[in-house]
């Protein structure tokens, strides 16, 4: 799977993340931070990244920030994008059932090594599931109303 991975700002949990989704056998699209080391703005950040997903260019992403609330806003801001801002393992596997979520959202701040990997874990060793089909044509429809 191409994942496009990107923060605004450089944090050493990346490299676990990094070499953990290398190690399942995905390949990574730099974006953000991951690019050359400096900071960026976290909005056009996700937005780019975010754009590379919904243009095929990548199948899903990892996205950072401080907290992992903003670059999950603006990540949802791009139609199609299901972001959803994960702190633990069970989180990461609903987001999938539940959200049908295509964006795992990561705090660069709170994020230990260990629990990087057991979210990763959960989120790709979540198979695909309709359980959550009807909240999400629901959403769906009520972005589309407010996007006319």
């Amino acid at each position: 799977m191409r994942i496009a991975l990107v923060s605004d700002e450089p944090y050493a949990v990346h490299a676990v993340v990094e070499a953990e989704l290398q190690r399942r056998g995905h390949s990574v699209r730099r974006f953000g931070t991951f690019v050359d080391g400096s900071e960026r703005p976290w909005a056009p950040a996700a937005e780019e990244a975010a754009l590379a997903i919904i243009l095929g260019e990548c199948d899903e992403g990892i996205f950072f920030c401080w907290t992992g609330t903003g670059i999950s806003i603006a990540a949802n801001k791009v139609f199609g994008i299901r972001a959803a801002l994960c702190g633990d393992a069970p989180t990461a596997a609903a987001a999938r059932v539940w959200n049908h979520a295509n964006v795992l959202c990561l705090s660069n701040r709170t994020l230990a090594p260990d629990v990087a990997r057991e979210v990763l874990a959960a989120w790709f060793d979540t198979p695909p599931s309709d359980k959550g089909a009807e909240g999400v044509r629901l959403c769906d429809e009520v972005d589309r109303r407010h996007r006319a």
